[in-house]
């Protein structure tokens, strides 16, 4: 050994991370906060209640009567896990029964559950590209798309990105490979930072061109856009051209856990082939419970699709009327731009201690003057509810001069 080397601490870096301790300190650290009790659109934080603008649970089920009985009789009849993985003793009649729902309901003929959302992407992915084969994607993708092919990268597979829902970029790169090569496009349907849709109808084209198969992530889509809440493929009237969709429960399905639908013979080798599935512990009983029940009320309830997307209309109206620059959509998201880190902070401080709770989105997250607060809509938000955002939001913008 050389002593005359210096040696490297494998935790320096982290005493070295101060961002976060000098964003407490300054008073604006909008992370990691503990909601108290949830009744969906009005949360309790910090004894305060407080006006949900950065959820997920798009049409206000986690608060459901009807969701919250169907996970407790789950544990009662199940217990509270299943002590093992799918692939051996931790298969229920509960999980064959909501991949045989959510198969009907996406019109595809197979269905495969995963413990989460993230973890759906890492089991699909590394899976299906290997040596020689190549994945292309989005540079917006969700975090969950870029694990998967950095783990399919270290199984000899190439990964190709191009720019943001940019399908002339998408033919420029994918034309340079081998088209004899084995190809997955992967997609978000609806980005989870900016709300747009995908380009579907010219993304599926340049697929067929260039021997490539289609892979889309509607953990943001299904529920909210397409017939019924289907998806981006229903949306644009595309479910027999794209070859896989994953998803999540942890939004529209107000539970947790993640799965893929798709063609009974692909979804076969992922449950045999699959890691991510296979030395996982199974979706709980409670959670797979809770996940059929809101499909239930989904299928039951078109109308709070409906009522969602007013409801997301209405504030991008809003916003827009104000004079605040957002990034346009059709969906449940709608990011209000506010361009730089520190200001970010400033403006997610002054909507917390005026009663509302948006999502801040800084850099590196997010291009450098991308920064945003990312709000984010529910089925049962109410006028009243969306008329206090839009205040507070018009008092914090000209106290910090964006508008």
């Amino acid at each position: 050994m050389n002593k005359d080397k210096v040696q490297i601490d494998l935790f320096q870096k982290c005493w070295d991370f101060t961002r976060a301790d000098e964003v407490k300190a300054a008073g604006f650290y909008p992370y990691f906060r503990a909601i108290e009790e949830n009744e969906g659109p009005v949360v309790q934080i910090e004894g305060r209640k407080i006006i949900m603008a950065g959820s997920n649970n798009y049409l206000g089920l986690t608060a459901h009567p009807k969701v919250k009985d169907a996970a407790v009789k789950a544990v009662e009849k199940y217990g509270t896990g299943c002590s093992g993985s799918r692939y051996l003793t931790g298969t229920l009649d509960l999980h064959y029964e909501l991949e045989a729902r959510l198969a009907k309901f996406m019109g595809k003929e197979a269905c495969l559950l995963f413990s989460t959302g993230y973890q759906t992407a890492q089991g699909i992915i590394p899976t299906l590209v290997q040596r020689g084969e190549y994945v292309v994607t989005d540079k917006d993708n969700h975090a969950c798309i870029v694990a998967g092919y950095m783990m399919a990268k270290g199984l000899f597979a190439d990964f190709i990105r191009y720019k943001h829902n940019d399908i002339q970029d998408l033919e420029r790169v994918i034309s340079r490979l081998p088209l004899e090569a084995a190809k997955l496009i992967v997609t978000d349907g609806v980005f989870s930072t900016t709300g747009d849709i995908v380009d579907l109808p010219e993304l599926v084209k340049v697929a067929k061109k260039y021997n490539a198969r289609v892979l889309v992530d509607d953990a943001h889509a299904i529920g909210v856009i397409g017939k019924g809440g289907r998806g981006t493929a229903s949306h644009f009237g595309l479910e027999n051209e794209v070859d896989l969709t994953f998803g999540t429960f942890s939004k529209t399905f107000a539970s947790l856990g993640g799965f893929v639908v798709g063609k009974e013979r692909i979804v076969n080798y992922l449950k045999h082939h699959s890691p991510a599935l296979i030395f996982s512990a199974s979706p709980t009983p409670a959670s797979v419970a809770a996940a059929l029940a809101a499909l239930d009320i989904l299928e039951a309830e078109p109308e709070r699709i409906d009522r969602l997307i007013r409801n997301a209309d209405k504030m991008r109206n809003g916003f827009r009327e104000i004079g605040f620059k957002i990034i346009e959509g059709k969906s449940a998201v709608v990011p209000v731009i506010v361009g730089d880190d520190m200001i970010a902070f400033k403006f997610w401080r002054e909507l917390f201690d005026n009663g509302v709770f948006v999502n801040a989105f800084i850099s590196p997250g997010v291009p450098p003057g991308l920064q945003m607060m990312r709000t984010s809509y529910m089925a049962t938000h109410e006028d009243q509810h969306l008329d206090r955002i839009l205040e507070v939001f018009k008092i914090t913008g000209k106290k910090l001069g964006l508008i």
